[in-house]
């Protein structure tokens, strides 16, 4: 995991355009999944009220963020965005990825439309988000919990983001925060 964090920082430091970094960032994860790296297991336990959000690093400028998130079987998250790039790989069950057009601003009070949906298994990498793609739900499918190993350009658990009715299209504005693993 060192060498990926130093891989990141280096790619966050040095290259603007987010489509390239998310590209990059993908085949760093895809690597980092392919090989026997093993997370802590205090972070890759779910919780029964919700889906969990785990610091796994945070650059001291706040550039970019490393987590694992944590659903557990059944659980799902409400539509929401990011307000950053942001890269997911599976490491552990699956989930289904249900994506939505990001509505302009003066869209407001129109559903908002599907732009289809994927279910993502272990070792898989998906870009979940750019700046001007960024509006999904995700849930945990199968018979077990679901871990992802998510890659943020910024600080994940204190940018505020939105969430979004997908019948009404109404936003409101959250700051997810960071959960702390078990024993901490």
């Amino acid at each position: 995991m060192d060498t990926f964090i130093k891989d990141v920082a280096s790619l966050v430091s040095s290259i603007d355009d987010e489509y390239e970094i998310t590209k990059q960032v993908a085949a760093l994860l895809s690597g980092l999944l392919a090989s026997d790296y093993r997370l802590p297991p205090e972070v890759t336990r779910p919780s029964n009220e919700r889906h969990v959000t785990y610091p796994l690093y945070i650059a001291p400028d706040d550039s970019w963020s490393l987590a694992s998130v944590v659903w557990n079987v059944g659980q799902r998250t409400p539509v929401h965005g990011h307000e950053t790039w942001g890269v997911v790989g599976i490491y552990a069950g699956a989930e289904r990825e249900l994506r939505y057009v990001k509505p302009v601003a003066s869209a407001s009070g129109t559903a908002l439309t599907p732009a289809g949906e994927q279910v993502w298994e272990r070792g898989q990498v998906t870009v979940c988000c750019t700046t001007d793609d960024d509006v999904h739900a995700v849930a945990a499918v199968g018979d077990e919990p679901t871990v992802g190993i998510h890659v943020y350009g910024g600080n994940i658990g204190t940018i505020n983001r939105r969430l979004y009715d997908p019948a009404t299209g109404a936003v409101r504005w959250f700051v997810s925060g960071w959960d702390s693993p078990a024993g901490e």
